[in-house]
């Protein structure tokens, strides 16, 4: 443990805004100071990706922790062009918007896939039913270490000068997407993942998190201390929105929105229906 450099506080600063609380101590390393400098990136420049750079996001993702070593998960790298606008265009009709920029721009679309249909398919050529297929938690396994592995890649692509952003309105066109990219039963996508080389005139901000107390609790769950930083939150939290010239909008009012309007589901409404359909019976 240190005292924080300059550098090392203004990061911090920016993840949790000058008015909130910080954690303290922290143990800085190189790679923690990678990881707090994340931020999302939707502007990107028309260079292709460097050669060797989504194989190195899934060496990367390959070397994340799985579920009893199982590997039940995949990506599908969409880097044709015509392609990735179709899918793109059938996503900005279930926002609705006239056009997705970031999936546009991305010279890469890389679509994480719970896949257990390796699993399906070598048990049933063994003579055997893969029953425990049946049951929500396998869903959840492939699906958590597809989310884990995607994270893998997104701390690597940082790393060599990528951004990315994650796209959970893959998870809106589901069924349409998964027969543009003829995926197997057994099989869905999680989410999106753009990447590309950010463009930095267009660059957007580190977005300010809450303070520490709000999430973390020591040997069991307080309930409704999260009140306590509330506020201080909701000062930095409109503060970024305005450095952004993003709308008005508080994170309160984000939240109930999320938990009240079905505008915000976006067609996800039918998920259980077309997981269901690719195999998963969620029992």
């Amino acid at each position: 443990m240190s005292t924080a450099t300059a550098a090392q506080q203004a990061l911090l600063d920016a993840r949790y805004g000058k008015t909130q609380s910080k954690p303290e101590p922290m143990i800085w390393t190189p790679q923690v100071e990678a990881l707090l400098s994340h931020k999302s990136v939707r502007t990107f420049l028309p260079d292709a990706l460097p050669a060797g750079t989504i194989e190195t996001m899934v060496a990367a993702a390959q070397s994340a922790s799985n579920s009893s070593a199982l590997n039940q998960w995949s990506v599908v790298a969409i880097t044709d062009p015509v392609l990735k606008q179709r899918i793109s265009d059938t996503v900005a009709r279930s926002v609705p918007a006239d056009r997705i920029p970031w999936i546009e721009e991305a010279p890469a679309l890389l679509l994480w896939v719970a896949d257990l249909s390796r699993g399906a398919e070598m048990t049933r050529n063994s003579g055997k039913e893969p029953v425990v297929f049946d049951y929500l938690d396998s869903f959840l396994m492939a699906s958590i270490d597809a989310a884990l592995a995607a994270q893998n890649a997104a701390v690597a692509a940082e790393s060599i000068g990528m951004g990315i952003v994650y796209l959970g309105v893959m998870r809106n066109i589901a069924e349409s997407l998964a027969e543009m990219i003829n995926l197997p039963q057994y099989s869905f996508v999680t989410f999106g993942m753009a990447v590309g080389l950010p463009d930095n005139a267009r660059a957007s901000s580190i977005r300010p998190r809450p303070a520490q107390p709000m999430v973390l609790h020591y040997n069991h769950y307080e309930q409704g201390r999260y009140r306590d930083y509330l506020d201080d939150y909701e000062t930095v939290y409109q503060a970024f929105r305005e450095r952004q010239r993003m709308s008005k909008k508080n994170w309160s009012g984000s939240v109930v929105e999320s938990a009240t309007s079905m505008d915000y589901m976006a067609g996800r409404s039918a998920l259980r229906e077309t997981v269901q359909m690719r195999g998963f019976k969620l029992k």
